[in-house]
């Protein structure tokens, strides 16, 4: 059956009563839009606890919940009264208002509530409540006592996250539950206590977006997760399990040539940070990491996006740390391993060089997914197959039954001519945008005013940047049936031009039509902009009326009744 989804980050939802982001009950007002205006589903971004540059892709665990999008509301919390929250929402000031998360300030607002809640809980608990939380303890024997251990050792080393700038005796596992046995003969009841609140904050966090996960159920609306393709370096799964990854070689892409304006990618390729996958390692247990991590993922969603699928296949690996790529900038391939001892950027297994070497990789990534399908149970599995896409990939993916993007203005034919939406494969998932590209709006914009520029004051990259928009925008208006102009003088962007394009992609053959939120409602904001540590990515709050949720629903629902969705 066709649904329509929509991409809205947890963070950028907004409620009366909120402490600064996005939290559980500002999603859940966004359910019960969805179920109004028959959308079938919300797509989140990765609702992990988050490292230090805030990214949802940089998760410090990767089954740990992010305690920053706790509601906090005195039926929700244990032990906090109203006056508490009043007063913490009043120190937050315009905080509240704005457009953009201040993530130190709202972080340190929920934490302080959470240790209020957490010191009167732990002095005198409700029986009934006690149990839930003991339950939820025993549960998740699997990854909760690491997690927690790790999150002490960061406060003890002054909440610093990177595990291998700690003392040297720190930065192994056993040295580090040395340390913590001979502090808890020190203070036995303080090291037990902050153990027993960090489990308390995660408890808190499973309870609510598991409430939110039946209310969603309930109103007919499924939630979509986000797998990310590997877990950030300091994290307690890498610091506690390092047998599971290589940890002298990190994950990324090979070089884009067209990213002039990032001479590191353009030279080197994207350096992501995560550690590769020992898949020999996981292999030997079953794939028991990933199941868990699967297991606790399809407890809240309904369906979830694997980032970056073709990693499963073959990943571009780097053999250092993004925080040493200043170091390699103009060096060419044996100007770089002599700083690594022979080591260079490569393919994992494999490149896709030979047929042979496809066959591998191929092999590696069903023996993979097959683990991964195998623990979803049934939830639906959507791949992030973006960028070079090997010919053997997306026939392999639907063979598993797991939906791959279509892009509109990224499919064409060998002569120039768009894919319509029509023989789009249905086992597939169409988009106009990722959280990381421009929204609608603002792609068509860009191209239009690109074209004006070449026009009235013509230079020879003009030309050729011109001619790149002229075949986007030729794509979109080809499969949105929108005139195409001979005299390639396009028309601005325009209400008619927006709902033609989206009743276009909801009339589309795939299985899942997606929209960004920042899509729908016209807004020229970004969510990230890959390759930079801009101070705006992740950072958006949105602040629509109501008038703009019930008309731009209105005419959405619409739009999704004649399109059979």
């Amino acid at each position: 059956m066709k649904t329509t989804g929509l991409l809205i980050p947890a963070f950028s939802t907004r409620r009366s009563g909120d402490l600064g982001i996005g939290d559980t009950l500002a999603v859940r007002e966004w359910i019960d839009w969805a179920a109004e205006h028959h959308v079938g589903f919300l797509q989140l971004l990765p609702i992990n606890e988050n490292g230090a540059d805030e990214s949802p892709y940089s998760g410090i665990s990767s089954i740990a919940l992010d305690p920053i999008y706790i509601a906090f509301e005195p039926e929700l919390i244990p032990c906090l009264t109203r006056s508490e929250i009043d007063a913490a929402r009043s120190s937050l000031g315009s905080r509240l208002s704005s457009d953009v998360i201040d993530y130190p300030a709202v972080r340190a607002i929920k934490n302080h509530l959470l240790e209020i809640s957490f010191a009167r809980f732990h002095g005198k608990p409700d029986p009934a409540l006690y149990a839930d939380f003991q339950a939820f303890r025993d549960r998740n024997t699997a990854w909760l006592p690491d997690y927690c251990l790790f999150k002490l050792l960061m406060e003890i080393h002054g909440s610093h996250l990177a595990w291998d700038e700690w003392p040297v005796e720190s930065q192994c596992a056993d040295g580090a539950r040395e340390l913590v046995a001979s502090l808890r003969k020190e203070n036995p009841g303080h090291i037990d206590s902050r153990l027993e609140a960090f489990a308390y904050a995660q408890w808190l966090c499973f309870r609510q977006w598991l409430d939110l996960r039946a209310h969603a159920d309930r109103r007919g609306v499924k939630l979509m997760g986000d797998l990310p393709i590997g877990v950030s370096f300091h994290s307690a799964d890498v610091f506690f399990q390092r047998y599971n990854f290589h940890t002298n070689w990190f994950g990324g892409t090979p070089p884009e040539g067209y990213s002039a304006e990032n001479p590191f990618i353009h030279e080197w390729g994207q350096n992501w940070g995560v550690p590769l996958y020992n898949w020999d390692a996981m292999a030997q247990t079953g794939f028991a990491w990933w199941r868990e991590r699967i297991t606790r993922l399809t407890e809240i969603f309904n369906m979830f996006r694997i980032d970056h699928i073709l990693g499963f296949y073959r990943i571009y690996g780097f053999p250092w740390h993004p925080r040493d790529n200043r170091q390699y900038l103009g060096l060419d391939r044996c100007g770089a391993e002599k700083l690594t001892n022979g080591r260079a950027p490569q393919w994992f297994s494999h490149p896709d060089d030979t047929y042979e070497h496809k066959a591998i990789n191929r092999a590696n990534g069903d023996f993979r997914l097959r683990a991964i399908l195998d623990a979803a149970c049934g939830a639906e599995v959507i791949a992030e197959d973006l960028g070079w896409v090997p010919e053997y990939v997306r026939p392999h993916l639907d063979e598993l039954n797991i939906s791959g993007y279509r892009i509109p203005h990224w499919d064409s034919y060998s002569d120039g001519s768009p894919v319509l939406g029509n023989v789009f494969p249905e086992n597939s998932f169409a988009a106009y945008s990722t959280h990381d590209h421009d929204s609608l709006c603002v792609i068509w914009e860009n191209c239009y005013k690109t074209i004006l520029l070449q026009r009235e004051q013509p230079t020879e990259h003009g030309h050729l940047a011109a001619e790149g928009a002229a075949h986007s925008l030729r794509l979109l208006a080809g499969f949105s049936g929108i005139p195409i102009p001979s005299d390639n003088v396009w028309p601005a962007y325009s209400d008619a031009i927006h709902w033609r394009l989206i009743k276009s992609l909801l009339q589309s053959n795939s299985r899942y039509a997606v929209l960004m939120v920042t899509d729908l409602f016209e807004l020229k904001d970004r969510i990230n902009t890959p390759g930079t540590a801009s101070e705006g990515n992740w950072r958006l709050r949105l602040n629509l009326s109501e008038h703009q949720l019930s008309e731009r629903g209105r005419i959405l629902s619409t739009l999704i009744n004649i399109s059979g969705r």
